[in-house]
């Protein structure tokens, strides 16, 4: 078999119904910042579920006594609240991967509660509390400021 060259002929110009117009996705780059977000809020929530069994069955663990936080509560309130809480921040961060707007809602104030009861029990553990705080504001962030785009995702 032998190739033969195609005759060259005159370029052919497409016609309209050849090519499609391409529309711009409305979702970003970004959106992984809201996915970042939301197995964020899970691992916080693990996190403060971790703190408040530390703080129900050890509390000779944290650096000061009742006493000595912002909040003057027993390490056992101090155990429940961040173990309750924890369950919370963990399903609004499953809620956030539907990307329905209550999530998206849900998330953030969940988010800014915890930077509350982070702060109030920064005295007995001061660098996991900012460092929850840290997590906390980038979860904010990409929920505000990325939060709907997974909606098309």
């Amino acid at each position: 078999m032998s190739r033969t060259a195609e005759p060259a002929g005159p370029a052919t110009t497409p016609t309209s119904g050849q090519y499609q117009a391409v529309q711009p996705s409305p979702v970003s780059g970004w959106v992984g910042w809201v996915y970042f977000a939301a197995f964020m809020m899970v691992l916080l929530g693990a996190l403060h579920a971790i703190t408040g069994l530390v703080a129900l069955f050890k509390d000779q663990y944290f650096l000061v006594g009742n006493d000595g936080l912002v909040v003057t509560a027993d390490y056992t309130a101090w155990g429940w609240a961040h173990l309750i809480g924890g369950v919370i921040v963990a399903a609004a961060g499953v809620a956030l991967l539907t990307g329905k707007v209550w999530a998206r809602v849900i998330a953030v104030l969940v988010a800014m509660l915890s930077i509350l009861v982070n702060f109030a029990f920064m005295a007995a553990y001061p660098l996991w509390s900012v460092v929850m705080i840290s997590i906390d504001v980038l979860v904010i962030w990409a929920v505000i400021v990325h939060g709907d785009e997974l909606r098309d995702a």
